[in-house]
């Protein structure tokens, strides 16, 4: 099971962190949505903060590099198998260090990495 991180989860249906939820679990992958805000996506809540979430195989990150800032450390110490930065939320400087722990990183769109059965 591939559980997915996405954080800058929003209520918004406009919002690509939204449809990207939607996209997860059609394809039957277990999400976990981390927001600015608590909400719903679905059955899936959105929590606001820093949980703690264990066996994370993916991060899909929807936020700015300054925006990141107050996730760095939860994404650095899940150490998951990966961090996916959306259009948008490229940051050489996390992708640095996530290369450095031996975390993947790519830069592309989840929901067309779905799509293509890239994921």
């Amino acid at each position: 099971m591939k559980k997915t991180v996405i954080i800058g989860a929003s209520e918004n249906q406009s919002r690509f962190s939204n449809k990207a939820v939607k996209s997860l679990l059609r394809n039957n992958i277990e999400v976990v949505a981390i927001g600015n805000k608590d909400g719903r996506i679905n059955d899936i809540n959105i929590i606001s903060g820093i949980p703690e979430i264990n066996d994370i195989h993916t991060i899909s990150i929807y936020l700015n590099p300054k925006k990141q800032m107050i996730y760095q450390d939860f994404i650095l110490e899940s150490n998951p198998k990966r961090v996916i930065f959306n259009p948008g939320a490229e940051n050489n400087e996390l992708k640095e260090k996530c290369i450095n722990k031996g975390i993947e990183v790519v830069e592309g769109c989840t929901i067309i990495m779905l799509n293509n059965d890239q994921f």
